[in-house]
């Protein structure tokens, strides 16, 4: 079975600020080719950003655009079955061709974290993260450079299909079952339990700034998505959604102070992800 996998990093919140692609190609079990470049987003590069990947403004000079690397991506993804580790990396390509108006790429997308989840009970429920399950099977990577990324998520699959006895094939359509977990929070400030079959079940999601949608509205989307939902941003908090306009305005000048909080959080080591609502409801309409 021939697949690959891809990874991105982003410039900032906007998930279609790509800045850096990697593809690993596998065949019959084996990393067979790789492909990795630096993108111009054509976009402002957040600080936070830098701290998570180290890729700056300066590095990406005189790289290619995505209309650039189009061709490059359309050849290598077109058809085949595409591995990310969560489907963060598979709205980012979406929302990046949208941005510049290229035809999406036609792929059968499966998401490895789907597959960790449902062959590993102890990562049914949390630390089905990359470097938590990378660390679990004893594979070593150097996270958040795309291309190492992609490969780790080509092997994660390899072992989950090793493990299982399922091949990549058919978890196209068993990751799409549903996981039988029962688990409710009591943790304070929580104000809505999970979906358990939710494609972003193990986030701790709050919402901050001007949304188009009211909470209440967000706050049941998420839950069904599998999120945690908070009223606010602690050392807990995954994701944090932050109203478009918050994101544009003023460069970024005048942020909540979740926004500012989660930032703090994220400059001393917490892994948080920042994106926009429009982002977010991408995110839901792949689920």
């Amino acid at each position: 079975m021939e697949f690959i996998a891809i990874d991105v990093e982003t410039a900032n919140a906007d998930m279609a600020s790509i800045c850096q692609i990697g593809i690993a190609r596998f065949s019959e079990g084996f990393l067979v080719d790789e492909w990795s470049s630096l993108i111009d987003p054509e976009d402002d590069f957040d600080l936070i950003n830098i701290d998570i990947h180290g890729i700056t403004e300066k590095d990406v000079a005189g790289s290619p655009t995505i209309p650039q690397a189009y061709g490059v991506l359309n050849r290598l993804m077109s058809n085949v079955v595409c591995v990310s580790h969560t489907h963060f990396d598979r709205v980012s390509i979406g929302r990046a061709l949208e941005k510049y108006s290229l035809k999406m790429i036609e792929a059968k997308w499966l998401d490895s974290a789907k597959v960790v989840r449902r062959t590993w009970a102890d990562c049914a429920h949390r630390g089905y993260g990359l470097a938590n399950v990378c660390e679990k099977i004893g594979y070593e990577f150097k996270h958040h450079d795309a291309l190492e990324d992609a490969k780790a998520a080509g092997h994660v699959l390899l072992e989950a299909a090793r493990v299982s006895g399922i091949s990549v094939t058919d978890w196209l359509e068993r990751a799409g079952r549903p996981i039988t977990v029962t688990k409710t929070s009591n943790t304070p400030g929580i104000t809505m339990d999970a979906n358990p079959n939710g494609g972003l079940y193990g986030e701790v999601i709050a919402f901050t700034g001007s949304l188009n949608i009211s909470r209440k509205e967000a706050a049941v989307i998420a839950s069904n998505m599998g999120c945690v939902v908070a009223s606010g941003v602690t050392k807990k908090t995954t994701l944090l959604v932050v109203g478009d306009q918050d994101i544009t305005k003023l460069a970024g000048k005048e942020k909540s102070s979740k926004h500012i909080k989660a930032e703090k959080l994220i400059s001393k080591g917490s892994q948080i992800r920042i994106i926009r609502e429009s982002d977010f409801k991408k995110l839901v309409a792949h689920e």
